[in-house]
């Protein structure tokens, strides 16, 4: 974990090495400043030496100035270095997260990867600078202030030792139980952003069953138990100071007592014993620095972890070594298939054997559960198959440049998703070399263009995030045209016309047909009028293949797809009629 975090310091390397130079500048400056102190009072003050006094003075405010400087620059430099690596983690793991393939994002969830870019690398950050500033300048000036007071007067310095002994032990305790509780905060900021999340993506839902009050008590119950976690680990923290402070007011006391009866018998001066109380007060209070900082690192362990199991996750499916960079047609052969999303797990796909030719239209229906999706998943390598072997154009998808095959196999997928920009930029994202003029032809062959036009700004209208702005049926044939663009040699519709009417869900049929005739295109639906004039229709059931043919064949050979139809067909026609005006 350390490596991987470490990693991510790249560029700001100088800054990370020169801000604990600075630190230990300064540190020598405070050091020296209450030597000098003692001598202004032993010397220029108890003899009436003002020259003295002027000339150490002046060397006072020259060692003040200079440890200024450097606690300045090394602040600079912290917060350069400690920004820079935050920046850089959140970039590995967004650059990683590109990559993932959909079991490994199946591992994280989405409010977990939003929690391990924000909360979790702040952490890290407010870590990293602590680290910089603190882990340095609090053991060197610790060090520097006992040996100081050691050279003073061994006698009272071994009450700091003590002290120092006594009070590292409590903290060590201290810490060890406030960490039992830092370990399990970031898994409830994980519960708070998916209460978060959800609400806000499911918002018209929340709204429409007057659910309100619903989520605003599972949002409570989040953050409550967050409160209880934070406030038991704070409360336990807490006892720093308290311990702190009568160890530093003790050791006032007993210096002091021991000090003056010094004093009076003549070993030791006025100026040595304010020297010891300004090195009493330094070294405890850089045992408490430290202490802080452990707690801290600690928290950001956790948070590190976190954030190297995203930069160090291995996609599961990346290219080969040589890979195939062309597509040659849309042949499909499924070639006794299995699939499962767990290794060891309950087979979802189970010996699938299926040949489909370049440029057929195949329907697929099934129950829901059936895994209809999970098929077409593999065609362009979503997943990988757990046993037997999918192929496009012939060859096995594995052999295949990831981006050559998906931009060949386009997928209009099950949920379908805008991006915030005009219309022109979604469509653009299936080629973003496109002219208008062919986005424009793209957006009639998916039947879109009749509602961009009366659109007030046409293609240039913006579409807001989420697509919030545009009807689920608007939504679905812009996704089709977005996927048109790239010119596929297989194209995959997953249910992506169960929002618009029959009648324009034909007009899209016979578009496809009509100019896109050498396209193998795969339509997953839920009613048979999508899928009934396709060339084949496959029937799915609980994984399995139940029935691949014709629609007549179907209707006369297998039960489950006869059952459908008729279902959907009782009362004269299909369930699905369109309505007056409605875009879906």
């Amino acid at each position: 974990m350390l490596k991987t975090l470490a990693a991510q310091v790249k560029q700001y390397r100088a800054a990370s090495i020169a801000t604990p130079l600075y630190m230990i500048l300064e540190v020598l400056m405070e050091t020296v400043i209450p030597l000098l102190m003692a001598s202004i009072v032993d010397k220029g003050i108890a003899n009436g030496d003002l020259g003295h006094v002027y000339r150490t003075g002046a060397v006072m405010l020259f060692c003040a100035a200079v440890g200024l400087m450097g606690g300045l620059l090394g602040a600079k430099y912290a917060a350069k270095a400690s920004t820079g690596l935050a920046g850089n983690l959140r970039w590995a793991m967004f650059e990683n997260i590109q990559r993932f393939s959909f079991a490994n994002i199946d591992r994280f969830s989405t409010a977990g990867l939003v929690t391990r870019m924000t909360t979790d690398v702040t952490s890290v950050q407010n870590a990293y600078q602590m680290i910089l500033r603190m882990c340095f300048r609090a053991p060197v000036s610790l060090i520097c202030a006992m040996v100081m007071a050691f050279v003073i007067n061994a006698r009272l310095a071994s009450i700091y030792l003590a002290a120092m002994l006594i009070l590292g032990s409590i903290l060590a305790l201290i810490i060890a139980k406030a960490m039992k509780y830092f370990s399990e905060v970031f898994k409830k900021y994980d519960e708070l952003n998916a209460s978060v999340q959800e609400n806000v993506n499911a918002v018209r839902v929340v709204k429409a069953y007057v659910r309100e009050e619903h989520e605003n008590e599972k949002f409570n119950r989040a953050s409550q138990n967050l409160y209880r976690m934070f406030l038991r680990a704070e409360g336990t923290v807490a006892w720093n100071t308290p311990v702190m402070m009568a160890t530093i007011y003790t050791c006032i006391l007993l210096i002091s007592w021991v000090g003056a009866h010094m004093i009076v018998a003549g070993d030791l001066t006025t100026g040595e014993l304010m020297s010891l109380m300004t090195y009493c007060i330094t070294i405890l209070m850089n045992l408490m620095m430290l202490s802080m900082i452990f707690v801290m690192v600690s928290m950001s362990m956790a948070a590190g972890r976190r954030i190297a199991e995203v930069i160090e996750e291995k996609p599961t499916i990346v290219n080969p070594e040589q890979p195939i960079r062309e597509v040659s047609d849309g042949s499909i052969d499924f070639d006794h298939v299995s699939f499962s999303y767990k290794e060891g797990g309950e087979e979802v796909l189970s010996d699938i054997d299926l040949h489909i030719r370049s440029g057929e239209t195949i329907g697929i229906i099934g129950p829901t559960g059936s895994a209809k999706t999970s098929l077409v998943n593999l065609i362009s390598r979503l997943y990988d198959v757990s046993a037997g072997q999918v192929s496009v154009g012939g060859i096995d998808v594995r052999r295949y440049d990831l981006e050559t095959l998906r931009n060949q196999v386009s997928v209009v997928l099950q949920k379908n998703v805008l991006f915030s920009g005009t219309i022109l930029d979604n469509l653009r994202w299936g080629d973003e070399n496109a002219t208008e003029e062919e986005c424009m032809e793209a957006c009639r062959l998916a039947c879109a263009d009749e509602f961009i036009q009366r659109m007030p700004e046409g293609y240039h209208t913006r579409i807001e995030q989420g697509g919030s702005n545009v009807s689920g049926g608007q939504k679905q044939r812009l996704c089709i045209a977005r996927a048109l663009l790239k010119r596929p040699k297989v194209l995959i519709l997953d249910d992506s016309t169960s929002a618009v009417d029959t009648a324009t869900d034909a007009k899209i049929r016979a578009a496809f047909a009509q100019f896109i005739p050498e396209t193998t295109k795969l339509i997953i639906a839920q009613r048979i009028s999508s899928v009934q004039h396709a060339d084949r229709i496959l029937v799915l059931d609980d994984g399995k293949i139940s029935g691949f043919g014709s629609h007549e064949e179907l209707l006369e050979r297998n039960a489950i797809y006869r059952d459908i139809y008729e279902g959907q067909n009782q009362g004269g026609g299909d369930f699905d009629q369109p309505q007056k005006g409605g875009e879906g």
